[in-house]
C-alpha cells in the first residue's frame, strides 16, 4: 500500500503526537515531517523526533522519514525604559493589600513596628497576615511567642501548600518556622530570594485585608525580589530621628520612588522618638534627635505616619511574644493605633488616586544597592 499524507496523518493521531506536527510533507517513498516541540530543552527535541520516526518507520518500513523539530519562538520580554518601566506579574489570590514594611539600617524597630501594625490593623477589624521576609534575622515566632511552632502542608485544589501559623488572630510565616533559634541562615541572595517565594506563592493566606511584609533592612536582593514576586501596594518606611538612620531611610525611600519600581510609599514612621520616664510622664527627652523622620516625610512628600516613643514597656512585650498593641489604653498601643489609622487613610488616597501596583522586571538597578 502506498504511502499518503493522510495514512501519515492517521498514524501520527494514533501516535498521540498530532498537537505537535506542523507539517506533512510525502513525496514517493519519503515522509517529511515539521514538528514544533513544547520546550527549548534538548532531550524533549530529541524525544519528539524519536518518537515521530519511530512510529512512522514502524507503520511505513519501506519509507524514508526526515524530522526536523523547532521551538516556538519565545516573545521577547519588554526592558525597562522610562516608556515601559514594568510589567504585569503574578498576584496572590484572596490578597487585598500587601504593605511591605522597610528601613534603610537595621536596629531602628522595623520588625516591632510591623508587628504591631499587623495587631493594630486586626484590632480595627482588618483579616491580616504578616510575613518575616527578614531571611537572615527572622524575629516574628518570638515577637509572637510561637518559637516552636511548624507550619502544616496542606491540599488546596489538589495542590500541596504551607499552612501559616496563627497566632492573636495573625496569619503568620517566617523562615524562622524552619530553622533552630540558634541556627544561622547562611544563604546567597538567590537562595533567599527563592525561599521569599515560596513564603509568598506557596502558602495558603486565604482572604486577607492586608499582608505586611517585614522586610530586611537596606536596599537588596530581597526588596527587589519582593518587587518582582508580587504587586506591593505601598510601603511603610521606618526610622529613628537621628542622622545615620534618616541618611539610610532616604536611601529606602528612594529605591520604592524609582522609575523601575514605583511603589507608593505609604507614609513614614519615626520609632524612638522620645523617652518619657514612668515616673515623669509630663517629661520628653529627645535622645535621637527631634522631628528627623517627619522633617524627611515632609521634604520628600509622603505622609508622616507617627512617632513611637521609646517606651520600655515596648521592648517587654516583643520579648515575652504579646506586642505592645495587644496591651489596653497605653501610650504604646494608643501610638500604634494611630500609625495604623494614618496608614489606612494613606492607602484609601493612594487606591482612589493610583492605579494598582504590577510586579516589575528588573535588568539593572545601578544606585539602588546600599
Amino acid at each position: 500500500m502506498s504511502v499518503t499524507r493522510n495514512r501519515v496523518k492517521e498514524t501520527i493521531d494514533k501516535i498521540g503526537i498530532g498537537d505537535w506536527v506542523r507539517n506533512i510533507q510525502v513525496f514517493g517513498e519519503k515522509i517529511m515531517i515539521d514538528a514544533e516541540s513544547p520546550t527549548p530543552a534538548m532531550h524533549d527535541k530529541k524525544n519528539l523526533e524519536d518518537t515521530i520516526v519511530n512510529g512512522l518507520s514502524k507503520e511505513f518500513p519501506e519509507a524514508k522519514v526526515e524530522v526536523r523539530v523547532f521551538v516556538k519562538p519565545q516573545p521577547k520580554k519588554p526592558e525597562i525604559s522610562p516608556e515601559n518601566p514594568k510589567i504585569l506579574g503574578k498576584e496572590v489570590p484572596g490578597i487585598q493589600n500587601v504593605i511591605a514594611v522597610a528601613s534603610g539600617k537595621g536596629g531602628v524597630g522595623k520588625s516591632t513596628v510591623a508587628s504591631n501594625l499587623a495587631i493594630s490593623l486586626k484590632n480595627m477589624g482588618f483579616s491580616v497576615g504578616l510575613l518575616d521576609a527578614d531571611i537572615h534575622g527572622p524575629s516574628v515566632p518570638l515577637m509572637f511567642d510561637v518559637e516552636n511552632a511548624k507550619p502544616q502542608s496542606v491540599q488546596v485544589e489538589g495542590r500541596s501548600m504551607m499552612q501559616p501559623v496563627e497566632s492573636y488572630g495573625i496569619k503568620l510565616l517566617s523562615i524562622g518556622f524552619f530553622t533552630e533559634p540558634d541556627q544561622a541562615v547562611v544563604w546567597r541572595g538567590a537562595m533567599a530570594s527563592k525561599a521569599l517565594q515560596q513564603l509568598i506563592h506557596d502558602s495558603n493566606w486565604g482572604k486577607l485585608d492586608f499582608l505586611i511584609i517585614d522586610l530586611p533592612p537596606g536596599t537588596g536582593d530581597i526588596q527587589l525580589s519582593l518587587v518582582q514576586q508580587i504587586p506591593v501596594t505601598g510601603a511603610v518606611i521606618v526610622s529613628t530621628p537621628q542622622s545615620v538612620a534618616l541618611s539610610d531611610a532616604r536611601k529606602g525611600l528612594s529605591m520604592f520612588k524609582l522609575d523601575a519600581i514605583n511603589v507608593p510609599v505609604l507614609g513614614i514612621v519615626e520609632n524612638m522618638s522620645y523617652f518619657t520616664p514612668e515616673e515623669l510622664p509630663e517629661n520628653k527627652y529627645y535622645i535621637f534627635g527631634q522631628n528627623g523622620a517627619k522633617n524627611l516625610a515632609e521634604k520628600h512628600n509622603v505622609p508622616f505616619l507617627g512617632e513611637v516613643p521609646l517606651i520600655q514597656s515596648i521592648r517587654e512585650a516583643g520579648d515575652v511574644g504579646r506586642p505592645a498593641a495587644l496591651q489596653g489604653n497605653t501610650t504604646a498601643s494608643v501610638a500604634y493605633h494611630e500609625i495604623a489609622k494614618n496608614m489606612v487613610a494613606s492607602l484609601a488616597e493612594r487606591n482612589t488616586n493610583l492605579p494598582p501596583t504590577e510586579i516589575v522586571r528588573i535588568t539593572t538597578m545601578a544606585g539602588c544597592s546600599k
